[in-house]
């Protein structure tokens, strides 16, 4: 039996924040993970280049049903923050689109980082180390596979459902509702689409084309849309702007994608002279859509004649494809979970249950889910420091 002032489950982005915080506190911590080392999603994440925050982050690029509990903890460990730690050991990056940053060599770079910084901390790391009880008795007993420890705190630092050939569990889940606490339903987010039958003889057989869109879902006042690349796949339609909305969508609800945002495209059709046919409509479209899309669009959607106001319905059509996916590709394929340990149950100052006192939830184990390009990594340092500040 070991004790000590805080164990920590899960050695992620979220939970080695949070030790490292907290041993620099003086806090006695234990960070433990069932994994054979710590910080395997963040070596596969960004194609191994690890995108670990994104400048423009802002709590209305989270969802979550208290749209607001983010704000708080991203308030107090913002992306200054985690850059500042990234130059301080010497790790260089770059700016992609959109405000996103990437490691210039390796996202090995960052848990070596992190795993520095615990050491410094004075913080236990102990992987291979499966939790197999939590129990609380005026404090808490943390039985595993490697002993048992007693701690004044547990931090679940879990993360969620996706990407279970990495080891993903509901165990974080688990653990609230042992103790009572409310999760929100989970689903996959950031996740491919995938058609139903009719949509996929349609499409599919164009496989890895991609091009610019503007994807909408959500429900009506609660849509969001995202302009940033389409991609076909073998089983439907991925890439960043579907990934993004498929965090808002639904079963049995649509996406709407512009295929050629702020253009019209069928404009040159219009002028006086102009060839009104098909061949004619595949150049047009030519200017916005790989030739493979823009043939199979004129093919499948052709006008009832070539009258303007045919044009006009197809050019309108161009700019509100309805999508209904027949689901998504699952956790398998799914960057992060969406859902999870209510947020009503958590003090958004320092991620503790109101319920439990000395039970801390961080990451995405919690009902925040970010948009694509960091914004996960962002939350995952904002509420791990959080919580390791206040244990």
């Amino acid at each position: 039996m070991q004790k000590v002032d805080a164990v920590v489950l899960g050695a992620g982005a979220a939970g080695m924040m949070c030790a490292l915080e907290a041993g620099r506190r003086g806090r006695r911590v234990v960070l433990l993970d069932h994994a054979e080392r710590a910080g395997k999603k963040i070596l596969i994440s960004g194609g191994g280049r690890c995108n670990f925050t994104n400048v423009n982050c802002r709590a209305e690029s989270f969802l979550s049903e208290n749209p607001h509990f983010a704000k708080s903890a991203l308030a107090r460990f913002t992306p200054a923050d985690i850059i500042a730690l990234v130059e301080k050991h010497g790790i260089r990056f770059h700016e992609k689109t959109l405000g996103q940053l990437f490691c210039d060599r390796s996202a090995m770079d960052v848990v070596a980082m992190l795993e520095r910084e615990c050491a410094e901390a004075g913080v236990k790391l102990m992987v291979g180390v499966r939790v197999e009880k939590v129990v609380r008795d005026g404090s808490f007993r943390v039985e595993t596979t490697a002993g048992v420890f007693h701690a004044e705190a547990v931090v679940v630092a879990t993360g969620g459902l996706s990407i279970p050939k990495m080891g993903a569990t509901g165990f974080g889940y688990d653990v609230a509702r042992q103790f009572g606490l409310r999760v929100v339903e989970c689903r996959p987010a950031l996740v491919p689409l995938v058609f139903d039958a009719k949509d996929c003889g349609r499409w599919c057989d164009l496989s890895g084309v991609s091009a610019e869109v503007v994807a909408t879902a959500g429900r009506k006042r609660l849509s969001v849309s995202f302009r940033e690349k389409m991609l076909v796949t073998h089983r439907g339609l991925s890439g960043p702007a579907v990934l993004q909305a498929s965090s808002y969508w639904r079963a049995g609800e649509s996406v709407t994608m512009d295929l050629a945002p702020g253009v019209e495209a069928f404009a040159p059709l219009i002028k006086k002279n102009a060839r009104r046919d098909a061949k004619a409509a595949v150049e047009a479209l030519r200017a916005v859509l790989p030739q493979r899309v823009a043939e199979r669009w004129v093919a499948l959607y052709p006008p009832k004649d070539w009258t303007n106001a045919s044009l006009a319905a197809m050019e309108r059509e161009l700019h509100a494809w309805t999508v209904t996916p027949a689901g998504t590709e699952g956790y398998a394929k799914a960057e992060v979970t969406a859902g999870g340990v209510d947020t009503a149950e958590l003090d958004a100052r320092t991620m503790e249950s109101s319920k439990v006192p000395g039970l801390y939830f961080i990451g995405e184990v919690v009902d925040v889910t970010g948009w694509l390009g960091g914004y996960n990594f962002q939350w995952a340092w904002a509420s791990g420091a959080s919580a390791g500040r206040a244990v």
